[in-house]
């Protein structure tokens, strides 16, 4: 609200215990007079405080004031004392996140500076900088994605405790460190994040296959920006913000990792043969090992591996086109390309533009349905071509789309011929 932007969500924060939680808000909450709503209470983390509302189709955390005891695992206290708001704010990480809104006086509590470093576009940890991080270790992330996210800079001492302490980030879960990067990486400062993660040495240590791709020659022809790892970068950074998805900003991300395994430098320039499909091998190891989902893991890995054979397309017979074409990812693979050739310097988008207009026209085709309605179905190659249930009526069935695809059968009478043709062939 004080940064004039729309909040994701809404955390509540209360000198009610969770028991007194529960039976506060029982089954029915007051809107009104005349508006009740029903309200369930989830105990997501009640012995440290911390109850679920799902009211009205939101959800919406509710926290006990409370204050720490040490942090063994580096992520949660080892016990919690329930206390008043001030106690509260001070072991919360940074000051800027540690600022209450009361909505009934409509006044911001701040018992850190936190309004100071707004106002001063400061990112600065609560307290001791050292103590926070080692309190929460997926700190050392949320630092560089606040500093960034929001266009701030570091306090001194902020940025020196993550400086020194950037290998902490081994004992984050590797779900957390997904989750973080996730959110710098939808963000339009992506790469300038990823850039003071490298800085800090925290990418090597969650990313080192990215970091490997620094100092990897690139064929000049078409790379003048640099090595594999700035054109990692520049793709990124140059994504337009209607491409930006989960999927697409992380295959991007990874799509040239295997370039390094696979240089090599000849007589007329460097070649990374096979690459796309290397990439694709390490990124679904890279990806397993975040704790993607096994869907976004199918999608992003097929994404990589086949970003190469964009070149092709405009050669491809009509039949292998449309394949393509009706491919699900399709749109999103064309995307990749495009930040892959945004990426390169200069860019050249001309193979985009010819294979989206080869897209387009396929699309303005007036008897689009056609193409795939079968003329003949199996039963027909049964009873008038003798053939027998299995593989090969699945096989003539493929061809006969095929050529209905590529304009040579267009009838019943055509199809009978090519289906002649094609058994005795």
């Amino acid at each position: 609200m004080l940064m004039e932007r729309e909040p994701q969500d809404y955390d509540i924060a209360t000198s009610a215990t969770p028991d007194e939680i529960e039976e506060v808000m029982g089954d029915e909450i007051h809107i009104t007079d005349k508006e009740k709503k029903l309200c369930k209470i989830i105990p997501i983390g009640k012995k440290f405080g911390v109850m679920l509302a799902l009211l009205n189709g939101h959800e919406f955390e509710i926290a006990t004031f409370r204050s720490d005891s040490s942090y063994s695992d580096g992520r949660r206290p080892d016990a919690v004392l329930f206390t008043s708001a001030k106690e509260d704010a001070v072991r919360r990480d940074f000051t800027i996140n540690g600022l209450f809104y009361d909505p009934v006086k409509k006044e911001v509590l701040d018992f850190v500076d936190g309004q100071k470093d707004i106002k001063d576009g400061v990112v600065r940890f609560i307290g001791e900088a050292h103590e926070r991080i080692k309190e929460d270790h997926l700190r050392l992330l949320r630092g560089v994605r606040f500093k960034n996210n929001f266009g701030l800079k570091y306090d001194k001492k902020t940025e020196e405790a993550i400086r020194e302490l950037a290998h902490l980030v081994d004992d984050v879960s590797r779900e957390r460190v997904q989750d973080e990067m996730t959110k710098m990486l939808l963000h339009s400062r992506r790469s300038h994040s990823i850039k003071e993660l490298d800085e800090f040495g925290i990418l090597e240590r969650i990313l080192p296959e990215v970091t490997d791709c620094k100092g990897v020659e690139q064929p000049v022809q078409y790379h003048q920006e640099g090595d594999v790892y700035t054109h990692l970068l520049k793709a990124v950074h140059d994504m337009p913000e209607e491409f930006v998805s989960k999927d697409l900003v992380w295959a991007t991300l990874l799509h040239d990792i295997g370039k390094p395994a696979t240089f090599e430098k000849r007589e007329d320039r460097i070649h990374f043969d096979t690459h796309a499909d290397l990439s694709a091998k390490m990124a679904r190891e890279v990806l397993k090992r975040l704790k993607f989902s096994r869907a976004e893991v199918t999608k992003i890995t097929w994404l990589i591996e086949h970003h190469m054979t964009i070149g092709f397309i405009p050669e491809m017979r009509r039949a292998h086109q449309v394949a393509l074409f009706v491919h699900p990812w399709f749109i999103d693979l064309m995307r990749l390309h495009y930040c892959d050739e945004h990426g390169s310097h200069p860019p050249d988008l001309s193979l985009y533009e010819k294979i989206m207009a080869l897209y387009d026209e396929y699309h303005n085709e007036p008897l689009l349905e056609d193409h795939f309605k079968p003329i003949l179905s199996g039963e027909d190659l049964q009873k008038d071509f003798g053939l027998k249930p299995g593989p090969k009526i699945k096989e003539v069935l493929e061809a006969l789309r095929e050529a209905q695809i590529e304009g040579v059968v267009k009838d019943v009478e055509e199809a009978r011929k090519f289906v002649e043709g094609y058994l005795s062939d």
